[in-house]
């Protein structure tokens, strides 16, 4: 049944199903995590709460002392009035704090109301009966102020172990959904890796399958024929790769076609061009006055240029296609290096150069496309002649390691723009640092250089230098075929 089922469907109802169970627990994360926050915020509030009622309690036991004494001494009305203000509000500290703590000690309650009433009472009978009456008065009050500080102390205390539980109490049961939260988490996890684990190995085989037929197309390689199995929509997938190769092939069949006819086709009327400009230089048709002949030499030089880069691009093509169709056999680098400095003598003795070879390590042949591998090196070579100082000298040293060969090729020229560095593989690039005087060039050379060394299986870069250019070489002693 999963076979009838598009690879889109069966992505779809994983990614849901996945989503589901993480949208499932992440809900329920956040519904407990909400209402911890709210139980944390009241038992805060709470907290608060209790420890200004205690505060409040001890404050106005305090004020109720201090209006007491003076109303007993001053016998103004107004001292009793605040006594009893505080005392209200004294009480009401104390009948919250009786409801906020459950267990709080009905003794101690009782016995601050019982000593609170007794103040009262005493200063109700003020200073009536003389000055023993007074003396008494202020003696009962003074016993009953002794043992309300100690009771506010006790009920403080009762307030403090109550906010205590109570921290416990919600810590607790942060703890116990922390407990449950990872529980669900590592499950929903696990089951989601299973599902993604299923789903991939279940999937893998076709994806393998259409990854192999892609490179096979990005590497030129259209003889095979491409099937796909899998999911009805990869399947169809295949046949829609099978008809892209069928015209690739097609359309590499037209540009092969193209580029054989291309040369005769572009070159005639150039050389028809180049022509007619010459017989306008030699005056055939007649003088010319120093503006036309400015104009016929702007044409002579634009139309050479236009040739070059027609057969600068034939070249690499060329080269393209061959980097394709490479010729394996052992190769001995050093000897094919002597061969390709031995070939440009003329060109570097004419600058008087000096160009010598460096190697280290046990030598080895490698296994590679000797034509290609002496192009890589003679464009190097001539690269490094061209910017060359006259005078300067050019180093090639080799290098065997254990996993393959590295060339370096070192110049004593210009160098490398910072700017350039990035783009200099680039073909028809021209960098910033042309040599003064000498013929500009094509900008394909080392273009053929990363072509053939890509098709060897190695890589090719260019070194930060001091001075001149450095350019590194590293080559497999085999490879495999792109």
């Amino acid at each position: 049944m999963l076979a009838k089922l598009s690879f889109r469907q069966l992505l779809f109802a994983g990614f849901l199903f996945i989503a589901l169970l993480l949208s499932g627990t992440s809900v329920h994360a956040l519904l407990t995590l909400e209402r911890l926050t709210k139980q944390s915020r009241a038992v805060a509030h709470q907290a608060v709460q209790l420890t200004e009622d205690a505060q409040k309690l001890a404050e106005r036991t305090v004020a109720m002392e201090r209006s007491a004494r003076q109303y007993l001494v001053l016998d103004d009305t107004a001292f009793r009035d605040i006594f009893f203000d505080a005392w209200q509000e004294a009480r009401n500290a104390l009948q919250a704090l009786t409801q906020a703590i459950p267990d709080l000690p009905q003794q101690q309650v009782t016995d601050w109301n019982t000593q609170s009433e007794l103040a009262w009472q005493v200063l109700q009978e003020g200073r009536q009966g003389g000055k023993n009456k007074l003396h008494h008065n202020q003696q009962e009050l003074s016993q009953a102020f002794v043992r309300l500080p100690e009771i506010n102390d006790q009920l403080a205390l009762a307030g403090k172990r109550e906010i205590e539980r109570r921290n416990d109490q919600s810590l607790s049961e942060l703890e116990r959904q922390r407990r449950l939260l990872s529980g669900l988490v590592a499950g929903a996890m696990i089951i989601a890796i299973l599902l993604a684990l299923s789903f991939g190995l279940w999937l893998s085989r076709p994806l393998a399958q259409v990854e192999v037929a892609i490179e096979r197309l990005g590497e030129n390689r259209f003889d095979q024929a491409i099937a796909v199995s899998g999911p009805a929509d990869i399947r169809k997938l295949g046949r829609q790769l099978d008809w892209l190769r069928q015209r690739l092939a097609d359309l590499e069949a037209d540009k092969a076609r193209f580029l054989r006819h291309i040369s005769h086709e572009l070159k005639t009327p150039l050389a028809a061009l180049r022509e007619g400009v010459a017989l306008l230089e030699d005056e055939v048709a007649g003088s010319l006055s120093d503006n036309q002949r400015e104009i016929a030499r702007i044409l002579r030089q634009n139309t050479a240029s236009l040739q070059t880069q027609i057969e600068d691009l034939l070249r690499y093509n060329a080269a393209e296609f061959d980097a394709q169709h490479l010729q394996r056999t052992p190769v001995n680098l050093v000897q094919l290096l002597h061969t390709v400095i031995d070939d440009q003598r003329l060109q570097w003795q004419a600058r008087s150069l000096q160009v010598d070879v460096d190697e280290k390590g046990e030598a080895r042949n490698i296994v590679a496309d000797a034509e290609k591998l002496g192009v890589v090196l003679a464009n190097l070579l001539s690269n490094a002649v061209r910017f060359s100082p006259s005078g300067g000298a050019i180093h090639f040293a080799l290098l065997y390691a254990d996993t393959g060969v590295r060339i370096d090729c070192m110049d004593q020229g210009p160098g490398v723009a910072a700017a350039d560095a990035a783009r200099i593989f680039e073909p028809f690039y021209q960098g910033a640092r042309q040599p003064s005087g000498a013929r500009s060039g094509n900008g394909i050379g080392l273009s053929i250089v990363q072509e053939y060394i890509a098709a060897h299986g190695g890589q090719v870069q260019l070194l930060p230098a001091n001075a001149g250019a450095h350019f590194r070489i590293d080559l497999p002693y085999e490879f495999h075929l792109r």
